[in-house]
């Protein structure tokens, strides 16, 4: 039987709202409705009548949903029987994370994990392209920002913060920048991309910004900006420390994009496994 959707489709009859279910799963909205409208299609019946005030079953979603819940009571009695035959999570874990957010915020928090839970085997690729977990046999991945559509299961971790920042001594020589349309006066420091993300009067905006040093090391734009190179836009990771001791300040704040998801994403058959949940309630608890 394909599992894909089971959870999602109990979960929203239980709670009558798609909403609420996954707020409890912890996973978006609309991962739930692409996970319920799939399952539909497979089974080519309506599971539930739609309103824009209430969700509710239909006949056959009623029935479907009785075999379903006993179905998920007997693997969560199953998942016990295990985990309680193991008193320590072992075996093999295989995952992967953006390279320098994995180096510097996942795989010490992972180390911390193997020296508590010893008998666990992991192996990490730090990568920062889109690997196929299905193809690539990884149990785990972690990613950041908005998730494409997909039929992986996705918890979030955490959310980050992009600051725009500078060095006093960078400041004091070029001046302030008080709006978005003044950093065309300034050497932004850039990584990848040549635009900076912002939200003006609402709306996320773009702005195209320009410098004369280009890094795809947010380590190393770092360092330029706290020797009064220019102006960085970069998460709080990087930036926490230099913040806090003023060697750099924040800039633009009324402009502050929202903040960045951290998202744990793993294969739907994945999801039962007791060594990779308790990694990411480990990941999760410390992350945020």
């Amino acid at each position: 039987m394909n599992w894909e959707g089971i959870s999602e489709f109990v979960y929203v009859a239980e709670n009558q709202s798609f909403t609420k279910a996954a707020h409890k799963l912890a996973i978006s909205t609309a991962q739930v409705s692409r996970q319920i409208s799939a399952l539909e299609k497979r089974l080519k019946i309506k599971l539930f009548y739609r309103t824009t005030r209430k969700v509710s079953l239909t006949q056959e979603g009623s029935i479907f949903y009785q075999h379903c819940r006993s179905v998920l009571d007997g693997l969560d009695a199953a998942e016990r029987a295990i985990t309680n035959l193991q008193s320590k999570p072992q075996g093999k874990i295989k995952l992967t994370a953006p390279v320098t957010y994995g180096e510097q915020q996942v795989l010490p928090l992972v180390n911390d994990f193997v020296k508590k839970h010893s008998e666990v085997e992991v192996t990490a690729y730090l990568s920062n392209q889109q690997i196929d977990l299905h193809a690539e046999g990884y149990d785990l991945a972690i990613r950041l920002g908005k998730l494409p559509d997909s039929t992986m299961m996705a918890k979030k971790l955490a959310n980050r913060t992009n600051y725009v920042c500078a060095a006093p001594a960078y400041l004091d020589k070029y001046g302030i920048p008080h709006t978005l349309s003044e950093l065309d006066k300034h050497s932004c420091l850039m990584g990848t991309l040549d635009y900076w993300r912002f939200k003006e009067a609402g709306r996320e905006k773009n702005i195209r910004v320009s410098g004369n040093i280009r890094y795809n090391s947010s380590l190393a734009l770092v360092d330029a900006a706290v020797k009064g190179l220019g102006i960085v836009q970069l998460p709080n990771n990087y930036v926490k420390a230099h913040l806090s001791n003023r060697a750099l300040v924040t800039l633009l704040d009324k402009y502050k994009q929202p903040d960045e998801e951290i998202w744990a994403v793993y294969p739907h058959n994945r999801q039962l496994s007791p060594k990779i949940r308790l990694l990411v309630d480990h990941l999760s608890e410390h992350l945020s």
